[in-house]
């Protein structure tokens, strides 16, 4: 058993959300291209070595796995996961909590001017 799933194994609690370890397999190397934009944007080389990639994509999984799980388990409605529920996983964090908030935002402000756009042309086409 090597190191990252023996982690996975200690994780697991009897009674939560997270699957056990075998129950599903994930296609490893789909976040690659992404992730070596991202190492590069940090400072590593155009083309970092594909072990740092698999490393780097195993944190990333683990942890956003781990979060879901977390926020499975806190979830307000009865399964429905909500974006609250992840700001409240992350509260104690405020860099994180800023990055988030600002990401939403904007994200709202996209989909009023998509909406305004939408409208827009469907006016001038009609």
């Amino acid at each position: 058993m090597n190191n990252a799933s023996a982690r996975l194994s200690t994780k697991a609690k009897v009674g939560s959300s997270q699957p056990p370890e075998n129950s599903f397999k994930r296609k490893r190397g789909v976040l690659q291209k992404d992730l070596q934009h991202m190492v590069y944007g940090f400072g590593d080389d155009p083309n970092p070595l594909p072990e740092t990639l698999a490393l780097v994509e195993d944190v990333v999984v683990e942890y956003v796995t781990d979060l879901v799980h977390k926020a499975q388990d806190t979830a307000s409605k009865g399964g429905k996961l909500l974006t609250e529920d992840f700001l409240f996983l992350i509260r104690k964090d405020s860099p994180k909590v800023n990055h988030c908030t600002k990401l939403l935002s904007m994200n709202e402000e996209l989909k009023k001017v998509r909406k305004a756009f939408e409208v827009d042309k469907d006016t001038v086409f009609n």
